[in-house]
């Protein structure tokens, strides 16, 4: 089977990226609402895909619109967590200060202004 344009960018895109490339995979779907890439990659090579903050993974997604709209076509990546990740588990609101969560987020604004009249 030929692979399509946009799957075919996210491989060497993604394997240039990584140490493992022969650990590359993606899987294309498509649907009523377009194509799903969904990209597995070794463990080791997760950081780099994702990159500070997401921006690699972001901007990979960024591409991958640009590669769609060529195509006429509304392309999303979805990135799998490889089993035996070390990463931790998003962390939430009440796990990082519990009593913050508590306070709403006009207190937070209005305590914001209270601190802006020097």
């Amino acid at each position: 089977m030929a692979k399509e344009r946009d799957e075919e960018f996210l491989e060497t895109v993604v394997k240039s990226l990584v140490d493992n490339p022969d650990d590359v995979k993606i899987v294309r779907i498509v649907d009523e609402m377009g194509v799903l890439l969904t990209l597995d990659v070794h463990p080791d090579d997760m950081g780099k895909i994702i990159g500070r903050s997401g921006n690699t993974a972001k901007a990979i997604r960024t591409l991958l619109r640009v590669v769609g709209l060529r195509n006429n076509a509304r392309i999303n990546l979805k990135i799998n967590e490889p089993e035996g990740s070390t990463r931790a588990p998003k962390a939430t609101e009440e796990t990082l200060a519990p009593e913050a969560s508590a306070t709403s987020a006009s207190d937070e604004v209005d305590q914001a202004m209270e601190d802006l009249k020097l």
